[in-house]
């Protein structure tokens, strides 16, 4: 089973994805994950997307491609994959197709995770970081709150400038833009699953499980 995840930015896509990916036995690819692996194996793909990052440059598409491509022609993902953060765009999608094409396989699904905008501001906007070990809090979601320490090492909790409602709402903007083109396509093509993601995260899992095994209503 070959399936991308889509979905905004705090919809819980990633966390779904890895569930996923361990209920079918596939491996979860997520692309901001392969980059920081050849990154820091210090590959030939590596080295050229960190060229770009250190200039504080976004990583042109024909590399992205080429390190997805990479990524996709292992041994683990012959029986399928979840991928994550992979397209974000029409020509990225149109890509993706022909590299599996080369491969005699084709993409089984798109699943979109869609939560309104402003549960989703609520929910970034909310989480607060410890400086020392990363642990995440959540202002509104966390019984005892996120404190001024943090309970796993006792660092300092403070939110991150991403996390602001300001930089939120623009990320999300942003991702409307690009994503919607995304979305069309994909429907065009019979292959959007689309998904409340306004549910706890069992739900969901549940929801998507049955758009990937033909229970669920098509997008």
């Amino acid at each position: 089973m070959n399936v991308v995840m889509l979905g905004p930015p705090g919809a819980g896509k990633g966390t779904q994805a890895v569930r996923l990916a361990g209920l079918y036995g596939i491996p979860h690819i997520s692309t901001g994950d392969i980059f920081r692996e050849n990154v820091r194996e210090g590959t030939e793909l590596g080295r050229r997307a960190r060229e770009y990052m250190e200039r504080g440059e976004l990583v042109p598409d024909e590399l992205v491609i080429e390190i997805v491509a990479d990524r996709l022609s292992r041994e683990d993902c012959r029986s399928g994959f979840i991928l994550d953060g992979f397209p974000r765009t029409v020509a990225q999608a149109e890509a993706l197709k022909d590299m599996l094409a080369e491969r005699g396989r084709s993409l089984d699904h798109a699943v979109n995770v869609e939560v309104p905008e402003e549960v989703l501001v609520k929910r970034i906007s909310g989480r607060r970081t410890c400086r020392e070990c990363g642990a995440n809090y959540n202002v509104h979601f966390d019984e005892e709150g996120p404190g001024e320490a943090c309970r796993e090492c006792g660092g300092e909790i403070y939110q991150r400038e991403d996390d602001l409602e300001e930089t939120v709402r623009r990320r999300l903007r942003e991702y409307r833009a690009k994503t919607a083109p995304l979305i069309d396509h994909y429907r065009s093509e019979g292959l959007l699953r689309q998904v409340d993601g306004n549910a706890p995260p069992d739900e969901v899992l549940r929801a998507i499980k049955n758009a990937l095994e033909g229970s669920g209503a098509a997008g």
